[in-house]
């Protein structure tokens, strides 16, 4: 919810996307007197650009998160051994 502001609002019901039901858009104050179909017209572009298949996660090989692991267990003993001399 939003309280307190006054903004022109653009609503986008057909997204063509099975993850969104609806798309709103609030218009900046500086951009209120642009024509209504210029920003609809903008906010269907965007709109549809977020109908796309979504970004996988990127995962890394088994062999990378082996190395990384072990350079940070490396990390922590060369640390330890380095706190433990000091005393």
């Amino acid at each position: 919810m939003i309280k307190g502001v006054n903004h022109q609002v653009v609503e986008v019901n057909d997204t063509a996307c099975q993850y969104f039901e609806k798309i709103l858009f609030f218009v900046k104050p500086e951009y209120a007197c642009v024509s209504e179909g210029k920003i609809r017209e903008r906010a269907g572009q965007i709109a549809s650009r977020a109908a796309g298949v979504p970004p996988t996660k990127i995962r890394r090989s088994p062999l990378r998160q082996v190395l990384t692991l072990l350079g940070a267990a490396l990390c922590g003993a060369i640390l330890a051994a380095v706190v433990l001399s000091l005393r």
